[in-house]
């Protein structure tokens, strides 16, 4: 009597862990997708995508002549006082987003997608790569009272042409969709398990 009795609260016991760990296995494996969702709000976005600071997400590389005429006009004069620079020297052009001047309004998340607005690219910086060559040509008396070597000339002229240059529309307009794809990938990372589209837009 008692064997059977034990025997049938061994069962009992069985037949209600299995009901247990088949309901707990249900609610993880069964449970509705929005519900294992990560929670995304346009403040989280915000704050990964400020702390890039500027996100250099475009480089180009400007290898061109420059020559810098300092003349007054009068062939006399310029035999004395005059100086011509010719240089030339490879710039480095980096384009990309102050992310940092990002707000809130920038970015909207909602059921299924998150929207982010970015300002134009704009240049961050454009730097020196490697030496410069410098022909330099200066007047008699410059030459023995006001010498110059013309490389500071040289590095101001290369800078101002690499900067226009790199202000041009159609760099401008790559870097602009090179920005896009950038931050849209930085998104899609930071959302990928809330299940939302990445769009974005230049403002």
């Amino acid at each position: 009597m008692q064997k059977k009795l034990l025997l049938s609260l061994v069962l009992a016991l069985g037949i209600l862990s299995g009901i247990l760990v088949g309901a707990i296995a249900g609610r993880v494996w069964l449970a509705p997708e929005t519900s294992i969702r990560s929670v995304v709000s346009s403040q989280t976005i915000l704050t990964a995508l400020r702390d890039q600071g500027f996100l250099v997400t475009q480089t180009y590389l400007f290898d061109q002549p420059v020559v810098i005429n300092k003349t007054t006009g009068n062939p006399f004069k310029d035999f004395f006082v005059g100086q011509t620079v010719e240089a030339r020297g490879t710039m480095e052009a980096n384009l990309g987003l102050d992310l940092s001047k990002l707000t809130t309004d920038d970015i909207t998340v909602s059921d299924d997608q998150i929207l982010v607005r970015i300002p134009p690219p704009s240049l961050f910086n454009t730097r020196l790569v490697g030496p410069i060559e410098v022909r330099n040509t200066q007047g008699l008396l410059k030459k023995l009272f006001g010498p110059d070597d013309g490389y500071n000339l040289a590095l101001e002229e290369l800078t101002r042409a690499s900067t226009a240059a790199a202000a041009k529309p159609e760099i401008l307009k790559n870097a602009q969709d090179k920005s896009v794809k950038e931050i849209s990938r930085l998104v899609e990372l930071l959302t990928k398990e809330s299940g939302k589209s990445v769009k974005v837009e230049v403002k």
